[in-house]
C-alpha cells in the first residue's frame, strides 16, 4: 500500500510543512553506557549492554538482539542515538562470536525470554540515579538473525512474564539450513501469518539481498528477508527500505577485526555509515513516539515525504493499518 496520512489534517494539527524532523538528530538527553557480566550482583542471565538516558525520568525499555556472529557492542552508536530521545536499551550478548549449532534457534529465544524476565528484578538496581524503567512500555527489537529471534519470541515460541508493546525488525533474516529455514521456521509465505498482536516496524536495506562481487551468498537471503517479514506481518505494520545501504551498515565504525570480518561478506553502501545509523535510529524514535506516546508529527512527516526528512533514500515506504 502506498504511504498515506494516518490521520486527516483537519483531525489534528500535524506539522508537515517542515522538511526536517529532529528524530534523525541526537536527542536532548545525555546517555550512560555500562556492560554487566553474568557475575554482576544483579545476576543477569546474559552479558548485557545497557544504554540509558541520564536525565531524571521514566523511560520505555527496548530489548535489542544482535545479528549472527556479531557483538552487542557493535550497535553502541545506534542505541545511543535512540536512548538520547528517551529510551533505555538493554542488549544481551546471546552467544559468543563463533556460535555453535546448539545455540541456534530456540536457545536464543529462551535466552531473550530470560533477559526479559530479569528486567523487573535487576534493571532498576543498575540504572542511573533518578532514572526509572517503564516496563509497561516494553519493546522488542532485533537485527538480522536477531530480528528473526525477536519475531519468534513475539509469536509465543516462548512465554515471558512481561508483555511487549511493539516489535521492530532491522533487516530481519529467517536464515537458511539444509532443507529450509533455521528452526523455528516462522515464515509461511502466507500474508499476515505473523500475528503478534501489536504494531510492527520493519526496516530493510536495498543492498542486503545482493551478492558481494557476485560470488558470496547474499547476507539477507532473498525469500527470507525484510520483504517477506513485512508481507507476513499482521497490521498495523510499517516497511521502510534504505535503498542505498547494506545489511551491516547500521553498525559502529570501530568494530575491530572480528566485526570487520563478519561485515566484509555483506555488500555495503556509501562510505559513511552515519546517515544509515541516524536513519534507523530516527525511524525507531518516530515509530515508538507514535505508538507509545501519541506523538504524531514525526512519523507522519516521514510517511508523507520521506526523502525530504530522512538522511538516506527510503524506497519503498509503505504500511498497512488493517
Amino acid at each position: 500500500m502506498a504511504a498515506t496520512l494516518l490521520v486527516k489534517p483537519d483531525d489534528i494539527n500535524v506539522k508537515l510543512a517542515s522538511n526536517t524532523t529532529s528524530v534523525f538528530e541526537v536527542g536532548l538527553s545525555g546517555v550512560s553506557q555500562q556492560t554487566l557480566e553474568t557475575s554482576h550482583p544483579s545476576r543477569p542471565p546474559k552479558q548485557l549492554l545497557i544504554i540509558s538516558p541520564t536525565a531524571k525520568g521514566e523511560y520505555p525499555v527496548i530489548v535489542f538482539l544482535h545479528g549472527f556472529a556479531l557483538s552487542n557492542s557493535y550497535y553502541t552508536d545506534l542505541l545511543k542515538h535512540i536512548s538520547s530521545h528517551g529510551y533505555i536499551a538493554v542488549a544481551p550478548q546471546l552467544y559468543s562470536l563463533t556460535p555453535t549449532l546448539p545455540c541456534w534457534g530456540y536457545d536464543e529465544i529462551n535466552s531473550t525470554a530470560e533477559v526479559t524476565d530479569w528486567l523487573p528484578k535487576g534493571l532498576h538496581s543498575v540504572l542511573h540515579e533518578k532514572v526509572e524503567a517503564d516496563l509497561l512500555n516494553l519493546v522488542l527489537m532485533g537485527h538480522s538473525r536477531g530480528g528473526k529471534t525477536a519475531f519468534s519470541l513475539a509469536i509465543d515460541h516462548c512465554k515471558t512474564s512481561l508483555k511487549f508493546k511493539a516489535l521492530i525488525g532491522v533487516d530481519p533474516v529467517a536464515g537458511t539450513s539444509v532443507g529450509g529455514q533455521v528452526k523455528p521456521e516462522i515464515l509461511t509465505n502466507h500474508p499476515h501469518s505473523l500475528n503478534v498482536g501489536y504494531p510492527i516496524m520493519i526496516i530493510g536495506t536495498g543492498l542486503g539481498d545482493e551478492k558481494l562481487a557476485g560470488v558470496l551468498p547474499e547476507c539477507a537471503t532473498k525469500g527470507l528477508n525484510h520483504k517477506n517479514f513485512y508481507y507476513e506481518s499482521q497490521p498495523p505494520c510499517y516497511h521502510f527500505v534504505s535503498k542505498e545501504y547494506g545489511h551491516m551498515d547500521m553498525l559502529d565504525d570501530g568494530i575491530g577485526i572480528v566485526g570487520k570480518l563478519a561485515s566484509c561478506v555483506c555488500k555495503s553502501g556509501k562510505d559513511s555509515k552515519d546517515p544509515m545509523r541516524r536513519c534507523v535510529g530516527g525511524l525507531v524514535v518516530a515509530f515508538l513516539g507514535y505508538y507509545l506516546h501519541g506523538i504524531v508529527e514525526d512519523l507522519e512527516a516521514i510517511l508523507h515525504n520521506p526523502n525530504k526528512v530522512a538522511p538516506v533514500t527510503l524506497d519503498p515506504v509503505e504500511y498497512q493499518m488493517s
